[in-house]
């Protein structure tokens, strides 16, 4: 052990099972707990990704305070800021969780090139490090599937344990001022883990709490997905099902190492030939989409859902994100920038990843043709339609049954549960059947138009 470590914070703002934490603090004498809040990114995320990234700062300067020390706060680049304080502290390195998109990329590039010495780069934010599930080829997985089974079979790293280090109490600049009513991270690990062998029944029911919640504290590393794979365990249906979903969350995160422009490019290069929906009427129909206005009910309580909450189940994000895409032909990183901002847990490598899957641009996606119907969707995942009542309420009085397309009933029936189709609530912004044949045509035209019409033919 010796001399001074700085752990330099930002998506993995927790102590518990921190490997950068654990090493910092194992190696050195005194360590240094370090954010660098980058203002203009801090203003140009959503509301509520802002307050919940807040929260974790308040929660990390507080577990910080528990053992002795305070999380020493900054404003700036941190290509600047990190090497004057490493100097300034006499520190011999620095430590962090690695992070994956374009501009962590982009980011840490610079603040290495600052340094005296390399970066010592740990993985706390996925369970597998990126580059360590690969093919019998040495590549990657383009399909879900054998990743997942590879990653099954990969033995799980133990969960880092911190080392003694004393810990710097400097506080910097400060963490800017805030409160949040939000549900502790503590009520929703415990309700996953009381209720873990219904979650493969219950995780796609909107109207029930069947979810874990933990998106947002997974996002902020204020619970290690290492950590959650060990309290979890896979002996059990539940707990699998439960395991499978953090592989998901790990292979996007190994797709976006890999392929840097997830957000913005079609991970099957011929679709960005799609030719989408533009002008005047297009940008109407994103607004009714986004104010959750599209005559569809599933569909806009989940976009009500998020602009009230931050927040929307998992299976309601691939209904809206289905019907932005395949029913009104908007193109998919319209919709996937619009979720980022409003999500708490907007991230790039699960919101592109997850939108590409819908859009069937991904490397694992479902098939261009396969298209959600949105009343479908709705009578199969909300049968009673209590999701739809609770952020639809103009609805709530009709039956379980008609309430998931109020257009099909007779005036007098909805007179009797006061709807009034273009007045209390619109009309279908599109018929899904006419939309469907759209989609299908503008796929197979992209596709088509990748064709070289030679490549058969012998020379």
């Amino acid at each position: 052990m010796g001399d001074h470590g700085i752990v330099w914070f930002r998506r993995d703002l927790g102590l518990e099972a921190n490997p950068a934490w654990a090493a910092a603090t194992t190696r050195h004498d005194r360590v240094t707990a370090l954010l660098v809040i980058e203002t203009g990114l801090l203003l140009r995320a959503g509301p509520f990704r802002r307050q919940a990234f807040l929260d974790a700062t308040r929660e990390l300067d507080r577990q910080l305070a528990a053992i002795g020390g305070r999380l020493r706060v900054e404003h700036g680049d941190p290509a600047v800021l990190i090497p004057q304080i490493g100097s300034e502290m006499q520190a011999s390195d620095v430590y962090v969780n690695g992070d994956v998109t374009r501009w962590s990329a982009r980011r840490d590039a610079a603040v290495d090139g600052a340094l005296r010495s390399p970066m010592r780069v740990s993985w706390g934010t996925v369970v597998h490090p990126p580059g360590s599930i690969l093919t019998r080829a040495g590549t990657l997985s383009k399909v879900f599937t054998p990743f997942w089974k590879q990653w099954s079979n990969q033995q799980t790293r133990p969960a880092a344990v911190a080392g003694s280090a004393r810990i710097a109490t400097a506080t910097g600049a400060g963490i800017p001022p805030g409160t949040s009513d939000s549900t502790p991270m503590t009520d929703n690990l415990e309700s996953l883990l009381q209720d873990i062998e219904s979650y493969p029944e219950t995780r796609d029911l909107p109207a029930i709490a069947g979810t874990s919640r933990l998106s947002t504290a997974l996002r902020f590393g204020t619970i290690s997905p290492v950590h959650l794979v060990e309290l979890v365990g896979t002996d059990r249906p539940g707990a699998a099902a439960f395991v499978r979903q953090l592989a998901w969350r790990d292979w996007y995160a190994h797709t976006t190492a890999e392929n840097l422009e997830i957000d913005r490019k079609a991970l099957r290069p011929g679709y960005d030939q799609i030719v989408w929906t533009t002008g005047e009427e297009a940008d109407l129909d994103f607004t009714r989409w986004t104010n959750g206005m599209t005559g569809y009910p599933i569909v806009d309580a989940g976009m009500r859902e998020l602009r009230s909450t931050g927040w929307m189940h998992n299976r309601v994000r691939m209904i809206a994100a289905s019907f932005l895409v395949k029913d009104l032909l908007i193109d998919w990183r319209r919709g996937e920038r619009y979720f980022r901002h409003w999500l708490s847990d907007g991230d790039i490598p699960q919101n592109a990843g997850n939108w590409q899957w819908v859009a069937g641009t991904g490397p694992d996606s479902a098939p261009y043709f396969r298209i959600f119907n949105p009343v479908t969707q709705s009578r199969r995942f909300d049968p009673t339609g209590a999701y739809i009542r609770q952020w639809v309420p103009e609805l709530s009085a009709l039956s379980d049954n008609s309430i998931h397309e109020p257009w099909s009933l007779s005036p007098m029936e909805r007179a009797a549960a006061g709807v009034w189709i273009d007045e209390t609530y619109p009309a279908p912004i599109i018929d899904h059947a006419f939309a469907r044949e759209r989609t299908l045509h503008a796929y197979q035209s992209a596709l088509a138009s990748q064709i070289d019409p030679n490549e058969d033919k012998a020379p």
